[in-house]
């Protein structure tokens, strides 16, 4: 079988499809990274297609054609979250301490994190706070893969706001702050067979085994929510 998706859930799914097959005797073949990377190669083969958000899921069925909408499957959530330099050297205790003037932040616009600064920014309704992130934001990445060459390439950035599963899977680059309750956005990833996979009993049982309690396993392992 052949999975494709994006690069944030792909330490989950990768793990978890990999524990599916040896238990059912299958190959299961995970390719993650910008639709751009694999479209073709899943517009041929695609058994299932992963998202990062419930956006990006709908932006794949308008680009993928063969993805029957009606087996979209929300699974799993992951929080917002800061990385910070290996022992929080700027004492940086959330998002609203980001508001405070001379900060370096590193942002991603795109992927799984579109939107999200502006989200957790403006979460309180006050416009102020948006104009003080922004004036403090010194990066903007199209993706968390740019995101974490920019952070390891650039010392001077201080905080980067992605989600706690991009910490989970680089412990050594950085340190986790949680983002405050009532900034804290969520959001998923999902799962969507094609009319390849729908033809596949065996497509459907991954589907299955993602949700299901060893499934989720392999997921909270890899920083995501429990169901």
């Amino acid at each position: 079988m052949r999975v494709y998706g994006p690069g944030g859930p792909m330490p989950a799914m990768k793990e978890a499809a990999a524990t599916f097959g040896r238990a059912q005797g299958i190959e299961v073949q995970v390719e993650a990274g910008p639709l751009p990377a694999w479209k073709d190669k899943a517009t041929k083969d695609a058994d299932t297609i992963f998202s990062g958000f419930e956006v990006m899921m709908s932006d794949f069925i308008e680009a993928l054609p063969d993805i029957d909408p009606s087996t979209v499957q929300p699974l799993y959530l992951r929080a917002s979250a800061i990385l910070v330099r290996p022992g929080n050297p700027k004492t940086i205790g959330g998002a609203k301490a980001l508001l405070e003037p001379g900060h370096r932040i590193l942002v991603v616009n795109g992927a799984g994190q579109q939107g999200l600064w502006e989200d957790v920014a403006g979460r309180l309704g006050r416009i102020a706070d948006v104009k003080a992130f922004r004036s403090n934001i010194a990066k903007v990445a199209k993706n968390s893969a740019d995101a974490r060459k920019a952070w390891v390439e650039d010392s001077s950035l201080d905080a980067w706001l992605i989600w706690t599963i991009w910490q989970v899977a680089n412990p050594t680059l950085a340190d986790v702050v949680e983002v405050e309750p009532d900034l804290r956005i969520y959001r998923d990833t999902g799962i969507a067979l094609t009319k390849r996979g729908q033809m596949r009993p065996e497509a459907k049982r991954l589907v299955e085994f993602l949700a299901s309690a060893e499934g989720q396993h392999n997921f909270v392992k890899w920083g995501w929510m429990r169901a």
